[in-house]
């Protein structure tokens, strides 16, 4: 009778910690049905631009607010909650609940797919090149800029381009520092280099400030391939590794908006380009690396 009375208490704990919400290893679309029903979603998003930023009239927008609001919305969920904090705390945000799904400029990669579970990719963003109009040096690579040894390269002090540039040996003579973006767009325009880079969207929101008198965006430029890698990233939404359900559901919504044409209206209003869509690659492939 003793085990008996402990077996049926066992059980009355259990039963009143999950009525108490307490996640027991989580049931498979458990914050699916939870925010469903609220009708509301909390969102983690890294406060960068354009990825997520407060505009200035102080609303929460960007390339990744507004594909969530519009999947969330086709999912029945109406309204987004959307946090703006520092990208290191995203992943532990979401391991410890404080958000319900993450991202902004977050992308898929095999270490942090051990931690999270990834939607399939939204966007993918690589390097982009403009040069003088008409392109006078022939120039669609890095490569190009390397076997002419004549030609000078524009880049943001600090930017992760000039590394790139230094592992394709490019040679340092060639590379040309600026404190920051406009600077680097002055600089070609005055004929102080040959030719600038910058991440695609970052070059086209420049230019979109700073005008493109004299210049041109090199639309056929060859991305990067460092030890034998390309450096295209494919940034995506990320949940918790037990919410598969929701990650499936947000997937077929993405997929929508790919075919009808929405996901590249939204990644536009950016300065994402139709060359920043993701194609047919999926998280399962580039969590392999």
């Amino acid at each position: 009778m003793n085990w008996f009375f402990k077996v049926a208490l066992a059980f009355v704990l259990v039963f009143s910690l999950a009525g108490c919400g307490l996640d027991l290893g989580g049931a498979s679309g458990s914050t699916l049905e939870k925010v469903k029903e609220e009708g509301t979603i909390k969102v983690g998003f890294a406060n960068e631009k354009p990825y997520a930023y407060r505009d200035e009239n102080g609303k929460v927008t960007g390339e990744a607010v507004e594909i969530s609001r519009e999947i969330f919305k086709q999912m029945g969920i109406k309204e987004i909650d959307p946090v703006l904090t520092d990208f290191s705390q995203l992943i532990p945000g979401l391991k410890a609940g404080r958000f319900d799904v993450i991202t902004a400029g977050m992308y898929i990669t095999p270490e942090r797919c051990k931690e999270v579970t990834f939607a399939n990719p939204e966007y993918q963003i690589g390097e982009g090149l403009a040069v003088k109009k008409g392109n006078p040096k022939n120039l669609h690579s890095y490569e190009d800029i390397v076997s002419k040894k004549d030609v000078k390269v524009g880049v943001m002090r600090g930017g992760i381009e000039v590394t790139y540039l230094k592992d394709m040996e490019v040679k340092e003579g060639q590379i040309k520092l600026y404190s920051d973006q406009p600077s680097v767009v002055q600089a070609l325009k005055s004929g102080r280099v040959d030719a600038i880079t910058m991440t695609g969207p970052s070059l086209r929101d420049v230019l979109q400030a700073q005008g493109t008198d004299g210049i041109e965006i090199v639309e056929d430029f060859k991305q990067p391939v460092i030890e034998g890698k390309s450096v295209v990233g494919y940034g995506a939404a990320a949940f918790r590794k037990d919410d598969r359900e929701f990650q499936q559901k947000f997937n077929e919504e993405l997929e929508k908006l790919k075919e009808n044409g929405k996901l590249l209206k939204i990644l536009q209003k950016f300065n994402f380009a139709k060359e920043n869509l993701p194609g047919d690659h999926t998280q399962a492939e580039l969590c392999k690396g």
